[in-house]
């Protein structure tokens, strides 16, 4: 790749603060991530995608000189990283960066749920599937709470390195609450394509919780409506669905909280995505980092809460919604969604901010730390 400033960067539309990262790197040229076309890129040098975009052959034959293929997000397969290997085109993804967002996005979804059909959510079990970044924040806010959780996940069990303890995808799956997050793969010792078979979601309970914000291909979509339309009263938060931008609409009206793939849509989390790219590129090119993500975000709306009370749960309730309602997300996808499609609201979605936006203090005597240990910012 030329050190020169005269590199041409491609990058996706909806990465925040792209623009302003990149600057002075070289010429810039944004792009809708759903219909990027191959003669689009015949000069790229560096291309920056996110999960809608399918980075293959088929897209890059084109482009010659191509040598930096960087996506925004976790997951990565949306790449074909064994054609970029045969091109020896450096590949990188942006593991971790929004997993706080998709775990604050469970959050509010069960802090919702809980209010709506009147539970403790303290007295729930979760299981996890799925123990990488994105579970591992899920799992960190849960014991911030006190709540009971199993994990589930093969290839860390194996590993020696990680010492937790994990159960068996039976157990977890007989959890109040089995929340979802891992790849989509199709192949090896545990594909996770249509994990949640027919056979699987026949086993749920009526009173179970399950949630879906990782790849909608886990889930079995046209089984999930089968057993919906049956009358089974398990409890669904969509976020993700098969076949994306074209979903099974039929399916949304069986959801307690359904929205368009915005769990990881937290400011933080898609900028995290834009600004470990900016870094992978800059290691490529050997030139030193000079932006920070931290320069770019704005003041949240709502920069500082004090809690008068201690803290329960009536105080998670309103402290979590106060930042995030995942309630607006639902009403605007339920009532968007045939009007304006599946890719314009996760274009136009509003900002939202993660809880370390936040500052919390404590006063009159109100002691204790997991609200800070939930995320928030202590002064």
């Amino acid at each position: 790749m030329p050190k020169e400033n005269i590199m041409n960067i491609y990058y996706d539309e909806n990465m925040p603060y792209a623009a302003q990262m990149f600057a002075g790197m070289g010429n810039l040229y944004p792009f809708a991530g759903r219909t990027l076309a191959a003669d689009s890129l015949i000069d790229a040098d560096v291309l920056l995608v996110r999960s809608i975009t399918q980075v293959n052959e088929a897209l890059l034959a084109n482009s010659p000189n191509i040598k930096f293929v960087g996506t925004a997000t976790i997951g990565f397969d949306h790449i074909d990283r064994d054609y970029l290997t045969s091109r020896n085109i450096t590949f990188t993804s942006a593991p971790g960066c929004n997993a706080t967002s998709v775990a604050e996005y469970v959050l509010s979804s069960l802090v919702v749920l809980a209010e709506r059909y009147q539970f403790s959510l303290l007295t729930k079990t979760v299981g996890i599937i799925g123990a990488g970044n994105t579970g591992t924040r899920l799992s960190e806010k849960l014991d911030a709470l006190g709540i009971t959780y199993k994990l589930y996940d093969p290839f860390l069990a194996e590993s020696v390195e990680d010492n937790r303890v994990f159960s068996t995808l039976d157990e977890v799956l007989a959890c109040d609450v089995v929340s979802l997050h891992v790849p989509k793969t199709l192949d090896g010792d545990h594909p996770t394509f249509h994990l949640l078979n027919e056979q699987r979601l026949e086993s749920f309970r009526e009173d179970q919780i399950l949630i879906n914000a990782c790849r909608g291909e886990v889930i079995d979509n046209q089984a999930l409506l089968h057993l919906k339309q049956k009358g089974h009263s398990l409890t669904l938060v969509m976020d993700v669905w098969e076949n994306e931008p074209n979903v099974l609409t039929e399916l949304i009206a069986f959801c307690d909280i359904a929205t368009a793939h915005i769990a990881g849509y937290s400011l933080e989390g898609k900028a995290r995505g834009t600004e470990m790219l900016y870094q992978a590129v800059c290691q490529c090119i050997d030139k030193p980092v000079e932006n920070f993500l931290v320069d770019y975000l704005p003041k949240p709306a709502i920069g500082h809460i004090e809690l008068q009370q201690e803290f329960d749960e009536i105080t998670l309730n309103q402290l979590v919604k106060m930042v995030y309602d995942v309630r607006r997300d639902d009403g605007i996808f339920r009532q968007q969604l045939a009007s304006h499609g599946f890719d314009y609201i996760r274009k136009t979605y509003p900002v939202r901010r993660e809880f370390s936006a936040i500052t919390v203090t404590q006063t009159n005597n109100v002691n204790g730390t997991q609200v800070y240990q939930l995320g928030f910012t202590q002064q």
